[in-house]
């Protein structure tokens, strides 16, 4: 995997993060489950909070923020293995601070805030010290095309006023969540492209009313959680918008690539503990007077499981050196490239996984159905397969304009 392979720092900081899973997330995963059971399901989860203290004494800490003096500074090259390691326990981004929408808008707050966002906001963010939310799809539009985006953002003296309805708003659900940037129209009569702004909206304004949360295949992923929000006559300080008027589409773009590309590592790194788990399964079971391992019909997903793996990871690998080498926009197509294969092959893996541990692979004794409902969401996160196929396919066809 010649020019592919991670850095000596990478590598070595990949070992450390196994060893801290085998030591600390594995042996928890069902303790995890059993306390976001107990009590307020939205609270914070004490094994987390007890976990990231040693996660951040152990330099495991901020390890996707790139070329930035608050992270590990690691390319995305660099971070594609520990993504990948961390996507394996669902909930062990977090332990480490790298857990999505609080990359996203910390990269955001980052590239884009003003030295008072970055007090008020990045600074906690970046200790861990709260949670955040990006709010952007809505519930009465087609919100693969963002344009549709109806919220509207209006200038009133000194502040913003904001009206509308957003759902499937992740970490807006935890206790600790404090801020959420929000994508709305300032200006329905300017271009397409600049009719959007971004802003940012604390958690406690008057005006903001959680209304549910929604399920993903019965899941309500507490106490992260995917929210529907109203929001009426929100009334927020001009100077808590981002760039300015019209900026919005131009924030996405660097937004979102790098939050496309993690989801995917996560996904290589689910599907693998899937196929472990189905390996395992098939070794020990005998039906119909033989192992399961020695029926030709699991022989042959698990080999095609581990040819899907291992296509997906290479692909994701060229797209992160891509964004690393020639920038996010020049790398649009691997980026939806990943986007479209890495969470269909994670569903199949999985699936197939499912299939070989016949009713536990489906009932809450098992990681898998949770897993299933997980890559089947992220083929809508961050941009439907449809969208994603149809800009790869004009940029394919550009090139023989």
């Amino acid at each position: 995997m010649s020019g592919l392979d991670p850095s000596p720092r990478a590598a070595e900081l990949l070992a450390r993060l196994r060893a801290f899973m085998a030591e600390h997330l594995y042996p928890n995963d069902a303790l995890y489950y059993e306390q976001v059971a107990q009590g307020d399901r939205w609270a914070p989860v004490p094994l987390i909070e007890e976990l990231k203290p040693v996660a951040r004494a152990a330099g495991l800490w901020n390890l996707f923020l790139p070329e930035s003096g608050h992270g590990a500074g690691l390319s995305n090259l660099d971070y594609a293995p520990l993504c990948e390691e961390m996507g394996r326990v669902y909930w062990s981004p977090a332990v480490f601070n790298c857990a999505a929408p609080d990359t996203g808008n910390m990269e955001t707050l980052e590239r884009f805030g003003t030295e008072e966002h970055k007090e008020r906001w990045l600074k906690p963010l970046l200790e861990g010290e709260i949670h955040s939310a990006f709010a952007m799809t809505e519930p009465a539009v087609a919100s693969s095309d963002a344009t549709n985006i109806e919220t509207r953002i209006v200038r009133d003296g000194d502040d913003y006023v904001i009206n509308g309805r957003k759902w499937w708003i992740s970490g807006m659900g935890a206790a600790d969540c404090a801020i959420m940037i929000l994508l709305g129209k300032t200006d329905p009569d300017a271009p397409k492209h600049r009719q959007q702004s971004m802003i940012l909206v604390p958690r406690d304004t008057p005006g903001v009313t959680v209304l549910r949360p929604l399920t993903v295949l019965g899941y309500d992923d507490a106490p992260h959680g995917h929210m529907e929000i109203l929001f009426e006559d929100v009334r927020v300080p001009a100077s808590n918008l981002l760039l300015g008027e019209g900026r919005g589409f131009e924030i996405a773009q660097a937004r979102l690539g790098p939050g496309r590309i993690h989801h995917c590592m996560r996904m290589i790194g689910m599907a693998e503990r899937a196929l472990e788990a189905m390996c395992r399964r098939v070794k020990g079971r005998v039906a119909f007077g033989k192992p399961l391992a020695e029926q030709g019909v699991i022989i042959e997903r698990i080999a095609n499981a581990r040819i899907m793996i291992d296509q997906a990871r290479l692909l994701t690998l060229q797209a992160a050196h891509r964004m690393d080498t020639v920038g996010n926009k020049a790398a649009k197509a691997e980026i939806a490239m990943i986007k479209v294969v890495a969470p269909s092959m994670a569903a199949q893996v999985i699936d197939w996984a499912m299939q070989a541990h016949g009713g536990l692979g489906i009932s809450q004794d098992s990681f898998l159905a949770n897993y299933y409902a997980h890559a089947r969401k992220i083929r809508f996160a961050d941009g439907p397969d449809e969208v994603h196929r149809h800009q790869l396919g004009k940029l394919e066809l550009a090139k023989y304009a």
